[in-house]
């Protein structure tokens, strides 16, 4: 199996005036290609921000982080964003979705910043196999939580990324959405032979994936 992301004895620092706080201390992995990956552990342990620094929006302070062989901890800014727009759908916890915009137009926003054709028409296209083909014109404030995060899902997707980061995607779910909505996560990444990285608390969803890795203190266990 070829291996997608592979870190490599990578820290991560902060300085805030004499304290230095450590959050990734040494960590070593990888993700597979077709994986999918559950990141477990308490409030505060670290998963966020590996899921930050695998999603290239935080730089190590020390070691190596390698995607397709590629180092990425020599990317500059610009770089970075390009990599992240080919290679990386996130999901977080809160939607982010834009209020003004419709379903459909939060949707088709991925694929017109990168300036690719027919965005309308391909957005229509994820956003009905996602099952909200009567929600296309429907605006966020308009949509049910789980609707919502099945349009923001569709957002982080529709440029089919190597790569799916889920960050608590159920946490402001309630269960029967939960369900539908972790049953999406795989569904997709299983159709398009897609990579999946998921944060979560819940170990009955974390036992669904491939590997299970947990994290305390910034260090895996």
């Amino acid at each position: 199996m070829n291996t997608l992301l592979q870190f490599s004895d990578v820290h991560l620092q902060y300085q805030n005036g004499q304290n230095l706080t450590e959050v990734i201390r040494g960590i070593n992995f990888s993700i597979n290609q077709n994986e999918r990956l559950a990141i477990v552990g308490k409030s505060g342990s670290g998963k966020t921000s590996l899921l930050m620094l695998m999603a290239g929006l935080e730089k190590p302070t020390l070691g190596s982080i390698k995607f397709q062989n590629q180092e990425l901890t020599s990317y500059s800014e610009d770089q970075l964003t390009d990599f992240r727009k080919k290679n990386i759908g996130i999901v977080f916890q809160s939607f982010y979705l834009i209020p003004s915009y419709t379903a459909l137009e939060n949707v088709a926003l991925s694929l017109e910043i990168n300036f690719q054709k027919n965005a309308l028409v391909q957005a229509e296209e994820i956003l009905t196999d996602l099952g909200l083909k009567d929600r296309l014109y429907h605006f966020p404030s308009q949509l049910s939580g789980g609707e919502q995060q099945r349009v923001a899902i569709a957002r982080a997707i529709i440029n089919k990324p190597e790569l799916i980061l889920a960050d608590e995607p159920t946490g402001n779910l309630d269960e029967d959405n939960s369900q539908v909505i972790a049953d999406l996560l795989f569904n997709v990444s299983q159709k398009y032979q897609k990579s999946l990285c998921l944060v979560t608390h819940d170990l009955e969803l974390a036992n669904k994936c491939d590997r299970l890795m947990k994290i305390d203190n910034g260090t895996i266990i």
